[in-house]
């Protein structure tokens, strides 16, 4: 089939079994092709291609709401839904977006990015639908690590005790809850899965409500048939939460995955249905991927697979951060690591394959990560937690009532700060200063490069008198092949280029700093580079000494709430007047996009520092 002239889903209802199975291979072809070529998730989207098929053919979106958790695995929606011909702009500026995306199409009613949030969100759409008495259902597609979440278990607690339908889809590619086994479970589930046998009992509802007498023999039975029920069957994680539970399914076998909805479908309840996937299904390599390589990829060549790229030069932010701590670990016993499901991102293989015992995956529990951290530190271990600046948005109550308030030891890695391209809203890594900034006596540390992050490393070990953030970007960063066990004195910055013929001061931090540098030396520009690598507490030495000359505070994370913003209030407290302008990023969510596009559109490139400094330059000479 040509996919790239799919318009909409209603065609799939003319197909027969045999006809989906097909068109199954070909979306499935197409996304290997496709992302292939543009980079994007990749083994998860190929492992729901034939659950979307049967929900598209046996629901009507978008009248229907179907909402896929996190919203990375909806390509294959995109597709049947007739987004296939933007495929080739996929997470590209002005392009097709890599989560669903209520401004792209009609058939996405819900966005996300991170994790958990589409059961909650559909139990709300639900009960809009019945407050309104309208007519449609309300689908969420879940992962099995998602459900584990704190969120969707609050969630679930909910669902279960609320008169509203919601058909939960777990999409469970992990095998993470286990298989009923026996005769007699099979059998009943084989029972369950009848639309006559839903129907019926719907009818055998309907008929004893309608006398007492009727209702009374409806009650007993129930009550007889809920003993029967917890006597025989095997509980189930959701009979917890009073929610109906149909499966596991095979999630590629496309007649069976149209009977089970056709089934959920027919209730009037809410219900949980396990299907089994296969993550990568169709690409070998995917398939055979334990470690999330295949999770979300750049473009590679689909006859090699994903190569590693060695670069001897320079690796990720991620990884020398993981080198140093793991030189750290290797020198002093007290050091513990903990990640939320995100070891291969932050390149803490090594680490917990040589220190298991000191290393801990909580999974997608970002809250419960944090306050972990504070455990162990109040036992008298210094953990280090890795987690993006998007996920730590999460745990904000934790760092503050958990770690900073008892004032506990420890090191927070914010990976991937700032702008993060082609995810977009969601995932750039741009609030983290403008939260963490008010807390008190935290610290918050930013380095310009591989030996400045060490030292700031070694500062928070070796001076355990606060909980220290070390943010970092997810870009490329020199590999000095050697690691250094210096500290940096609390809160001092570092003058790093000094002009003899300066007009103006610009204050900045992280991979901004060498940028800055680059740029001035190659255009002869008169200004002092000031390297705040201490976002908090500020450098109060250097901020009076810089505040002779007009400052430009060059940021390229969100402007409310930072660096700009603490320097201000330092002057104004101490009644300092000074020429202040300010580069960042304003008031709104930044949209996907390489970070070149995005920095322009947002004017905190370069060249608008450029002619920021000019600007300055040419009032400073007319004055």
């Amino acid at each position: 089939m040509e996919i790239k002239k799919i318009e909409n889903p209603r065609f799939l209802k003319q197909l027969n079994i045999t006809e989906l199975n097909q068109l199954s291979q070909d979306i499935r072809d197409f996304l290997i092709e496709n992302v292939s070529q543009t980079g994007g998730h990749f083994s998860s989207n190929l492992g729901i291609v034939e659950l979307t098929v049967a929900l598209h053919y046996v629901f009507d979106s978008p009248d229907d709401k179907f909402l896929f958790d996190v919203g990375h695995q909806s390509y294959a929606h995109k597709i049947l839904t007739g987004r296939a011909s933007q495929f080739p702009m996929l997470k590209k500026y002005g392009g097709l977006c890599g989560f669903q995306n209520r401004q792209e199409s009609i058939y996405d009613p819900w966005e996300a990015g991170h994790s958990s949030t589409t059961i909650s969100g559909a139990t709300g759409l639900a009960l809009a639908r019945d407050l309104k008495k309208e007519k449609f259902e309300v689908i969420s597609v879940i992962g099995d690590a998602a459900l584990m979440s704190g969120e969707s278990l609050e969630a679930l607690n909910f669902l279960g005790g609320i008169d509203t339908k919601v058909i939960v889809i777990l999409n469970d590619n992990n095998m993470s809850i286990s298989r009923n086994v026996g005769g007699l479970s099979n059998f009943l589930s084989d029972v369950r899965m009848s639309y006559q046998y839903n129907q019926a009992k719907n009818n055998y509802t309907e008929i004893l409500s309608q006398s007492s007498m009727g209702q009374k023999i409806f009650d007993v039975t129930k009550k007889v048939k809920d003993k029967v029920k917890k006597k025989i069957l095997l509980d189930t994680p959701f009979s917890q939460f009073d929610l109906d539970y149909i499966g596991p399914i095979d999630g590629h076998n496309i007649a069976e995955l149209i009977r089970a909805l056709e089934t959920v479908k027919s209730l009037d309840h809410s219900v949980v249905l396990h299907v089994l996937t296969k993550k990568g299904k169709g690409y070998e390599p995917a398939e055979k991927d334990h470690s999330g390589i295949y999770h979300s990829v750049a473009p590679f060549d689909i006859s090699k697979g994903v190569q590693k790229v060695v670069d001897d030069e320079k690796h990720s932010w991620s990884q020398s951060v993981s080198d140093h701590i793991e030189y750290l670990m290797s020198k002093n016993d007290d050091i513990c690591v903990i990640t939320p499901a995100m070891i291969t991102g932050s390149c803490l293989q090594n680490i917990f394959k040589k220190y298991p015992e000191r290393s801990f995956d909580v999974g997608i529990a970002e809250e419960h990560a944090m306050t972990l951290a504070a455990g162990l530190s109040q036992g008298g271990e210094f953990p280090f937690l890795s987690v993006y600046s998007s996920f730590f948005q999460r745990a904000y109550d934790q760092l503050n009532h958990d770690i900073a308030r008892m004032h506990l030891p420890c090191l927070i890695g914010i990976d991937r700060a700032g702008l993060v391209g082609g995810d977009g809203a969601t995932h750039h890594g741009v609030f983290d200063i403008g939260l963490i900034a008010p807390i008190p006596g935290v610290v918050i540390m930013a380095p310009k490069d591989e030996v400045e992050a060490q030292k700031l490393i070694n500062t928070a070990y070796y001076n355990k008198d606060y909980p220290y953030v070390m943010r970092y970007s997810k870009n490329k960063v020199l590999n000095t092949h050697q690691h250094t066990d210096e500290t940096i004195k609390l809160g001092q910055w570092e003058l790093i280029k000094e002009a003899n013929d300066a007009m103006i001061n610009v204050v900045t931090y992280g991979d901004n700093v060498n940028a800055v540098v680059e740029m001035a030396e190659a255009d002869h520009l008169p200004i002092n580079i000031i390297n705040a690598r201490f976002i908090k507490p500020v450098d109060t030495e250097m901020l009076e000494r810089i505040s002779d000359k007009p400052i430009i505070v060059y940021e390229t994370d969100l402007i409310n709430g930072s660096l700009g913003s603490i320097m201000s209030l330092y002057y104004e407290k101490n009644h300092i007047d000074v020429d202040m302008s300010f580069i960042g990023i304003e008031d709104h969510y930044v949209t996907f996009g390489d970070n070149e596009s995005l920095y322009k559109q947002e004017h905190i490139s370069l060249n608008d520092l450029k002619n920021k400094i000019e600007e300055i330059k040419h009032e400073k000479r007319k004055n």
